[in-house]
Order: C-alpha cells, then sequence, then structure tokens
C-alpha cells in the first residue's frame, strides 16, 4: 500500500473538498482497491493533538514508511521568513518547517491544488504573508523546498495545479505513484502530470463552433465563444476539464464562465479583469497556445465572413434561436 500523508497549509480547503467529489459511492474503498492508504487527512481522518503529532515523529524518525507527501494550500512564510503566521496546532512549530522536514524522508511529495504548487490565490496582491508554492513561486523555480529539491524517489515536486483540483486528477496521480508509473517524462515542463496537462481546455469545448467561426458571446448568458470579450483562457489552460468532466456532466465554460487558466502559475493576478479580454487594436492579447498573431489575424477575418447565419444569430443568444438545418447526407 502507498502511504499518504495530507497536510492543509495556507488556502481554502477547496482541493479536498473537490476530492470528496471523486466519481465514486465508496471514497475509502476506491483508495484502498487503488493501494493508497491514508496515513492522514485533516478533515477525512479521526486522529487528532497528540496523535497526529505522533504520527508526524514516527514519519520523521523512519518508523512509520512515508510514500507520499501530499500538501494543500500554499506556504506561508511570514512574517520576515519566520513561517509563524501558520503554527502547527499543538506543536508551536511552523507549517513550513514540518513540510520540510517531511519532504526529506518521503519518497514523494504531491502539491494539491495551485496554491501548493505556485502559491496561487494565496499569494495573490501584495502578498503580506509571503506565501508561496512547494517548489515554485509563481512561474520562478525556488520555492519553498527550493528548485533544486528532488524526493526519495528522484522527482521534483509534482504539481498537481488546478483550483480546485478535479478529483480524478488527484486520485489518478496517487494510483500513477502506487504503481510505479509516473516517473520523470510523465511530467510536463512545470511538473504537472502530462496526463491531463498535455491537454488544453479548448479540446472538447461545446463552444468550439462558435469559437471556429469566431461568433462570440457579448454578455455572460450568450452561447458564444467567449475567448474574444469575455476573458476566456481556454486556449491556452493546460487541463482537460472539457473531456474529464466536474461531477461527470459539467465545466466552467459549459455552465457559462470563462476559463480563467487556474492550472497556470499567475493566473490569481492576470492584470484585468477575469471577465474582460485585454486587446490592443481590437486584437486580443492572450491568443491560442502556438499560434502567432498574423495567423490568428487572417483566420479571424476569413471565419467571420464565413459564419452561418445560425451560429452568429445563436451566438448572443442564451437559447438555440436556429437550430441546424435538417438535410439529406448521404451520398447516393
Amino acid at each position: 500500500m502507498l502511504n499518504v500523508l495530507w497536510l492543509q497549509s495556507g488556502g481554502c480547503g477547496g482541493c479536498s473538498m473537490s476530492l470528496l467529489c471523486a466519481d465514486t459511492a465508496d471514497f475509502p474503498a476506491m483508495l484502498h482497491a487503488a493501494g493508497v492508504k491514508l496515513l492522514w487527512h485533516p478533515s477525512l481522518s479521526r486522529e487528532s493533538g497528540h496523535e497526529l503529532v505522533d504520527l508526524l515523529e514516527a514519519c520523521l524518525a523512519g518508523t512509520q514508511r512515508l510514500d507520499v507527501l501530499c500538501v494543500e494550500g500554499a506556504l506561508l512564510r511570514g512574517p520576515n521568513g519566520t513561517g509563524r503566521f501558520h503554527l502547527l496546532a499543538g506543536t508551536g512549530q511552523p507549517m513550513t518547517q514540518w513540510v520540510q522536514r517531511l519532504a526529506a524522508v518521503a519518497t514523494h511529495v504531491v502539491a494539491v491544488g495551485s496554491c501548493a504548487a505556485w502559491g496561487g490565490i494565496s499569494a495573490a496582491g501584495a502578498n503580506e504573508t509571503e506565501a508561496c508554492g512547494l517548489q515554485y513561486e509563481d512561474d520562478r523555480p525556488g520555492g519553498l523546498l527550493g528548485s533544486g529539491f528532488r524526493s526519495g524517489s528522484g522527482l521534483p515536486v509534482v504539481n498537481v495545479a488546478g483550483c480546485p483540483t478535479h478529483p480524478g486528477w488527484v486520485v489518478d496521480t496517487l494510483m500513477a505513484l502506487a504503481a510505479g508509473a509516473l516517473g520523470p517524462d510523465d511530467l510536463d515542463t512545470l511538473a504537472r502530470p502530462r496526463f491531463y496537462a498535455d491537454q488544453l481546455v479548448h479540446h472538447g469545448c461545446t463552444r468550439n463552433e462558435f469559437y471556429e467561426f469566431k461568433a462570440s458571446a457579448e454578455k455572460p448568458s450568450d452561447l458564444g465563444c467567449m475567448m474574444e470579450h469575455m476573458g476566456c483562457k481556454g486556449t491556452q489552460a493546460h487541463a482537460d476539464c472539457n473531456t474529464r468532466l466536474w461531477n461527470g456532466q459539467g465545466s466552467c465554460t459549459r455552465g457559462g464562465y470563462a476559463c480563467i487558466s487556474c492550472t497556470e502559475p499567475g493566473f490569481q493576478d492576470p492584470g484585468h479583469p477575469y471577465h474582460q479580454t485585454p486587446k490592443i487594436a481590437g486584437i486580443p492579447i492572450g491568443l491560442p497556445t502556438d499560434m502567432p498573431k498574423a495567423w490568428f489575424v487572417a483566420l479571424a477575418s476569413l471565419s467571420k465572413s464565413a459564419t452561418p447565419r445560425r451560429v452568429k444569430a445563436n451566438a448572443t443568444a442564451d437559447h438555440v434561436v436556429v437550430a441546424p438545418a435538417a438535410r439529406k447526407t448521404r451520398l447516393g
């Protein structure tokens, strides 16, 4: 069994709440069947107080094997680098020190959520708490553990980024570690598991026909593509949200909300309102990944001139105004 210790640092606990929405009627049984043993979780475990401290000390002493240290929430280094904004209750010691010591003896270290990975929402604005990720501070390597950190397996911190994380990303990562199937080549350039990070939120988006014709939504209730005016970054965000649906049926874009690219470093401070697309000379700044600006301008101009009346009418409506025409499709 893969022994997993889960700690929560500076954050909202949303990744744990999301984890409980995993597609199963029996969450503990699902973990057990996958070869995962949860040593302790702040919301799911009965042990507390001295029982937890005894467990942590046993992990540090090596009498309790620690296969995976999962950390949820940003690491709070303040004030002035002391870490005393967040003490582990009953110990008088900063959580940052506990994490550093436990990471040194863990076979794997996993950052659960964008706060633990990059600092995330907890590091937004002036960042008075000096919040950072385990091995990144936004997109800059370093963080609490340092850019050179490697766990006992030789891997860097595995960044299961998202705000919150999809339960499948977390469970699949733990299952892959339990099976010995997550190596360096299975992580992208930001150490995110490639099984979800090699995808884009754009893939599988139900608004893709509107995107193809650059038929854009103009207000939140519209059916059209939200990239041009509504701030959607689905063409840049690394995640499989529209092919691995949330709760089996939903995603941000399917619910009418623009993708804010929550799996990426720095999403918490985009420099513009989330619901607006910044532009220069009418051209969106955040173009699709790997697409040169000149190509996008040419494609957008051609696409808009070829937009079917049905697509144009439906793009700025909150329901289907013009249905697809019924026509014969067979060749013979």
